[in-house]
């Protein structure tokens, strides 16, 4: 697992704590890797919390994990966490998601001055195909403080 200079696991912690609505955090959302070239990994636990009929992860829980790891993919090429606001997010269902934990792999495709545009794809557990894929755009509001 690679930190990014100046953004690492222990400092990503912090602004997952103070940054998010707290229905986010009661995801039990985990940074499981950051890297600096705009890249993150985070999870959650598939339990009945975020689950619908017949046990599947229900997508409000996903998309909002996708949408976080996002944030922290573009926070991990940036050096730090910087303001910003998703401007736009498509997510597309591929089939049920279930497994222990609900895992997005995300990257940055590209990093502005303005905007920034990434993708993830979410999963039952890390290295299984995707069960849905995201792709965002992001406001780039300021810089790193």
């Amino acid at each position: 697992m690679a930190d990014a200079v100046g953004f690492d696991l222990d400092a990503a912690r912090r602004p997952l704590a103070e940054n998010f609505a707290p229905w986010v955090i009661d995801l039990d959302i985990r940074i499981d890797s950051l890297d600096p070239e705009g890249a993150a990994v985070l999870s959650i636990p598939a339990g009945t919390k975020i689950a619908r009929v017949g046990g599947i992860v229900c997508g409000q829980a996903t998309m909002a994990l996708a949408d976080t790891a996002m944030v922290f993919a573009i926070s991990a090429a940036s050096g730090g966490c910087r303001p910003m606001t998703t401007v736009g997010q498509t997510t597309t269902f591929l089939r049920a998601m279930g497994g222990p934990r609900v895992v997005a792999s995300a990257r940055v495709l590209k990093l502005g001055k303005t905007l920034a545009f990434g993708e993830v794809a979410l999963s039952g557990r890390a290295g299984d195909a995707p069960c849905a894929t995201v792709s965002s755009t992001y406001a780039i509001l300021g810089p790193v403080p």
